[in-house]
């Protein structure tokens, strides 16, 4: 899955188009791409994974942005040389040793929404990690059970399973859910750990020294871990991978990835936005032009050279014009009464 990991540049249409289990939750008109592509209108989508720009003139020319590569994003009203207002949204992300910023601006003056949904959408999706990412030590279990999420549902409960994944092994719970897979010590429950089906890669039945064992192996991208768990007796094992194999295999067919957002001031009920359905165009991919220049933010390109701070104690790069090293590092301005 790239969607939310990964910035893209003009992709094609079929990576356009959403993903299993990828929404669409809001889309803008009238935006402009004004760093890469100024005086092109185009349109802004919203998904539960990432949001895609492309230009209503020539839709080959796109951008597709992951969730999981923002560093910021907010919005703010600026002034145009006419005297009038837009509303702009400004997304710092970082991807493959580089960073990129993007700034879209509204030019539909009756908007009034201010990117409140990308906004909103960006923050469900960070709220929500537990869908989409191993956890490792976290505060899941109270009161020896597990705290579950939004739209989760327990299918059983295995008790005396040992996870190997120290030399002497510990007894603890397994628990299988609709979403994830989580095991837990029985004398600590900090100890325990937290597997999304989105980050299985594949699970087994493997012979080691422990005997039989349920091995469950992670995504490279999820960290590539190898985990192992004894359950006893033999015949329960065989369910629990079974069990195990089937609620995965449903999961990887209607795949829930925990972003939730409900619009304010507007009617509980919406109409799925579909992503436009535009004639994919073949082209020689020489002929398009590199665009990843325009969006490399200025940390990238354009570094300012250090010099040693008096007030900090160290060397550290030169701000911008207008700011001062000391103004940047207080949390509260030394001038304020």
């Amino acid at each position: 899955m790239w969607q939310d990991n990964e910035v893209r540049f003009d992709v094609s249409h079929s990576n356009m188009q959403l993903r299993l289990g990828e929404l669409t939750i809001d889309k803008l008109d009238m935006i402009e791409d004004t760093k890469g592509n100024s005086g092109d209108l185009g349109r802004l989508i919203v998904t539960n994974l990432r949001i895609i720009w492309h230009s209503l003139a020539l839709p080959r020319i796109n951008l597709s942005i992951g969730y999981n590569t923002f560093i910021t994003a907010n919005s703010k009203m600026l002034h145009t040389i006419q005297g009038g207002h837009v509303q702009a949204l400004h997304i710092l992300t970082s991807f493959r040793n580089s960073r990129y910023e993007f700034v879209f601006t509204n030019h539909d003056a009756k908007s009034t929404r201010q990117y409140t949904s990308v906004i909103g959408v960006y923050r469900a999706y960070v709220s929500s990690r537990s869908y989409r990412e191993i956890k490792l030590r976290s505060g899941i279990i109270r009161e020896n059970r597990l705290i579950l999420l939004p739209q989760e549902k327990v299918h059983s409960s295995v008790q005396d399973v040992w996870n190997l994944s120290v030399e002497q092994g510990n007894i603890g719970t397994f628990v299988i859910t609709n979403i994830r897979l989580v095991w837990y010590a029985d004398m600590n429950h900090q100890f325990n750990v937290s597997i999304p089906y989105l980050t299985i890669e594949n699970i087994t039945i493997r012979t080691s020294k422990f005997g039989p064992t349920l091995v469950v192996v992670s995504k490279e991208t999820s960290g590539g871990y190898v985990l192992g768990f004894r359950v006893n007796p033999l015949q329960q094992l065989h369910v629990t991978h079974k069990e195990i194999s089937i609620l995965r295999s449903e999961f990887e067919k209607f795949p829930s990835f925990g972003v939730e957002y409900t619009f304010e001031h507007e009617a509980p009920s919406q109409k799925e936005i579909n992503v436009e359905h535009f004639t994919e165009i073949q082209e020689n991919q020489a002929e398009i032009s590199n665009v990843f220049g325009y969006y490399f933010s200025e940390g990238e390109t354009c570094q300012r050279k250090p010099s040693f701070s008096i007030h900090l104690g160290l060397a550290a790069e030169e701000p911008r014009e207008g700011s001062t090293l000391q103004s940047l590092w207080e949390l509260v301005p030394s001038n304020v009464n």
